[in-house]
């Protein structure tokens, strides 16, 4: 896919939005202390990872929605304390010193405790006020894409072409994807591209409008907010509040949406201790600090 470069038919995308208030419950017992989206990916917890992901793509503003047992993640992206300043440069660790300070400096925090009904459409909602009347990338905390250019950069890079919602999106292979993603259907544009009619969450091979999965966040204008106060009230009691029935009735309205697969990609989903393990490995592997010891560590293993 080419991505082309024009003068951003609204305003630039400058905003981002963290879904991270989930309870992790297929970490427990870790998770009870530690948020899932603290657990590390070698060095970093997983919710740095977005961090610098959105940050290299130009956002400035990040708003991270929280719950009550989330305040570690507000102390990991705070100013480095005292004590761990004082140890650091007694150890003559000054790198360590100045990368720890570096993370406060990534971006302007906002911190949201997520309130509302249960769903992924609650946390844009909680955070309208800070959002305003600017495009904003929506992301989850715990998914990782290694993307050349980054996948934010994909997306915005369409923004900037259309002007309009964007959805980055990977090719299912398999048919148990199809039960796993929302998946996406509308009329080609060119190769991997795709201007949107339809999204249908979870709606198995047989019913799927094509094979493209949104399942790497999403960029959003803020129109969706008028969207998402007419359906919060209509949301049946023990449903959760979703957001695809909403991109769904702003497409049935004429709203612009384009979907397209994400170039030189890897996603890596840490949502559960099979893929989050794998994730670790795989970073372990290509991070200076471990690579070499750690590739000689698993050629020696003699497993069964």
């Amino acid at each position: 896919m080419v991505f082309m470069t024009k003068k951003p038919l609204g305003k630039p995308v400058r905003k981002a939005v963290i879904a991270a208030a989930g309870f992790g419950t297929r970490f427990l017992p870790q998770t009870k202390a530690m948020p899932k989206e603290m657990l590390p990916i070698v060095d970093k917890p997983i919710i740095q990872y977005v961090v610098e992901e959105l940050v290299e793509a130009g956002i400035q503003d990040i708003m991270i929605v929280t719950g009550y047992h989330k305040r570690t993640i507000e102390d990991h992206f705070d100013y480095i304390n005292a004590d761990l300043s004082t140890n650091l440069i007694q150890g003559n660790k000054h790198d360590l010193l100045e990368s720890v300070k570096h993370i406060s400096d990534l971006a302007n925090f906002a911190y949201v405790r997520q309130k509302g009904i249960y769903g992924n459409a609650t946390p844009i909602m909680n955070v309208r006020h800070l959002v305003g009347d600017e495009p904003f990338i929506y992301a989850y905390a715990d998914d990782l894409f290694r993307a050349s250019p980054s996948r934010f950069k994909q997306t915005i890079a369409l923004y900037e072409e259309f002007g309009t919602s964007i959805i980055p999106c990977a090719r299912l292979t398999e048919d148990a994807e199809y039960d796993r993603y929302g998946v996406v259907g509308g009329d080609a544009v060119r190769a991997g591209l795709i201007k949107m009619k339809t999204i249908k969450e979870k709606p198995g091979r047989a019913n799927a409008p094509s094979d493209l999965a949104s399942i790497a966040g999403y960029l959003f204008t803020p129109d969706i907010f008028e969207y998402l106060e007419k359906f919060v009230d209509k949301v049946e009691s023990g449903k959760e509040f979703q957001v695809q029935p909403v991109m769904q009735a702003m497409m049935n309205d004429g709203k612009g949406f384009y979907a397209f697969e994400l170039q030189d990609s890897q996603y890596f989903d840490t949502g559960n201790k099979l893929e989050y393990l794998k994730t670790v490995i795989d970073f372990g592997l290509r991070h200076p600090d471990t690579k070499a010891d750690l590739r000689k560590y698993l050629s020696s293993l003699n497993v069964s």
